[in-house]
């Protein structure tokens, strides 16, 4: 497979997909690797792994840069995963332990129980392009953590890292594969694991849903979002529109918990859309040198031209541009400057489909009671998020996953905190908080009689009469 690079255009590097059998044999090899590993001193052998990618850092952050088009969140996505390692190495045992039930008294005299965390042999991860590294081991590691060994196929999108990353991963014993390939690759990884995680699209998601309910697997789907920010007439108006603007562009709109629709209450709308307007204009492309600037370009060509269709469609049906509203081709990458919209009806697709771009459609309230109905009409539910006095109150009203109050977007930088996704945004356990290593186990219950077992005799017609 050829792959593009985002910045040039070019198709300058080359991946060859793993069929069946190869895969087959991986899992096979990794299985056997297993039980050894659930029994090793694993917080020891995860400390070694981060010690392994700190020392391949600048080699796997040079092929992120190349993979994303963008420089300094590539760096941080290393020194992020560095830090997600140690984190779950250091917290799993505690977690672990409080979950591990020793004996407990029943109802029943006589009859306790006890329950044992057993993990699963296998998992596969399927992660998407938009932050390679970082999604593509936020639930290998706490599947590692609990004892399971672990293939990543990371998107054919951004596949650069995956060798040096494994260059790192082979000066350990963790039982981790890192594999290239495309979505048929994908597929035949769900059938040959025992438990798969997803991270996607809503449309592939439902591929992956389907599939491991035909191999009679559980699977985590963490999907697409479009999350709404409600902007209250007590906000401060600048404060929220720097807030707005960082939560929806921040790279390039290019994450999941990007905020992609925001109301605004009348009373404040004027200064907010001014100051709003004003910050996107300020915001600067990272071309031509990549470490100047504040957002890189489209780092999967496809997604410039769902983006720009869904401004040419809002504009079509009334919408008004206030800032960007071109992709540029710059050099051979794809960029778009912050992108303001007015004039946003409900039914346009900008305000229905995810983006995944630097676009924020602005659509004005009267009523909070308005905001919340606007703002839970869609079919996701990932994230959210509310600015003013009494946020809270409006947060718990809104149907999402997470809400962050007074900011925009913290579900990526808080990881204690548990959450489920609503609607179309996914299914399955949360990958945050305790949640996060707990949905690799399956549980098993030991059930002890320390009296006399009953006979047949108890269950006789006449006992039981």
């Amino acid at each position: 497979m050829k792959i593009r690079n985002p910045r040039t255009g070019k198709e300058d590097y080359r991946i060859k997909s793993l069929g069946a059998a190869p895969i087959e044999a991986l899992a096979d090899k990794l299985r056997a690797k297993q039980s050894a590993w659930a029994a090793s001193d694993r917080k020891a052998a995860l400390h070694a792994l981060a010690d392994a990618i700190e020392r391949h850092a600048d080699a796997i952050s040079s092929a992120l840069i190349l993979d994303t088009g963008r420089a300094a969140i590539s760096r941080i996505e290393v020194t992020g995963t560095i830090r997600l390692i140690r984190r779950w190495a250091d917290n799993a045992d505690a977690i672990m332990a409080q979950h591990a039930v020793d004996d407990r008294a029943t109802m029943i005299p006589g009859i306790s129980t006890s329950t044992r965390l057993i993990p699963y042999p296998l998992v596969g991860v399927i992660s998407p392009w938009n932050f390679p590294l970082t999604l593509a081991l936020i639930d290998a590691i706490p599947a590692l953590a609990a004892g399971c060994a672990v293939i990543v196929k990371p998107s054919e999108v951004t596949p650069r890292f995956i060798r040096p990353l494994m260059a790192a991963i082979a000066e350990t014993d963790v039982p981790l594969a890192i594999i290239e390939g495309d979505g048929r690759t994908g597929a035949i990884l769900t059938y040959a694991v025992d438990y798969i995680a997803f991270t996607g699209s809503v449309a592939t998601g439902r591929k992956v849903g389907m599939a491991a309910a035909d191999a009679f697997i559980p699977a985590s789907l963490e999907l697409g979002g479009k999350d709404p920010m409600i902007i209250l007439a007590s906000a401060d108006p600048v404060k929220a529109a720097a807030t707005a603007l960082r939560a929806s562009v921040v790279n390039t709109g290019q994450a999941c918990q990007s905020i992609e629709r925001v109301y605004a209450a009348r009373d404040i709308s004027e200064r907010f859309i001014a100051a709003l307007v004003d910050a996107a204009k300020a915001v600067r492309l990272n071309y031509p040198d990549i470490n100047v600037g504040d957002i890189g370009p489209f780092i999967f060509a496809r997604q410039a031209d769902i983006v720009r269709d869904q401004i040419d469609d809002a504009v079509a049906h009334g919408a008004t541009v206030l800032s960007g509203g071109n992709v540029e081709t710059l050099g051979g990458g794809k960029y778009l400057r912050p992108t303001v919209l007015t004039g946003i009806t409900p039914a346009m697709k900008i305000m229905r489909e995810e983006t995944f771009g630097p676009v924020i459609p602005v659509t004005i309230f009267d009523t909070v009671d308005e905001a919340v109905a606007l703002a839970n009409d869609s079919e996701f539910g990932l994230s959210a998020a509310v600015i003013g006095d009494g946020a809270e109150s409006i947060a718990v009203r809104l149907n999402a996953g997470a809400v962050s109050i007074n900011d925009g977007a913290l579900t990526s930088m808080v990881w204690e905190a548990e959450k489920s996704s609503f609607g179309a945004s996914g299914l399955g356990p949360s990958r945050m908080g305790d949640s996060g290593i707990l949905r690799f186990f399956r549980r098993q219950a030991l059930i002890k009689q320390s009296g006399l077992a009953l006979p047949m005799a108890a269950y006789a017609e006449e006992a039981m009469g």
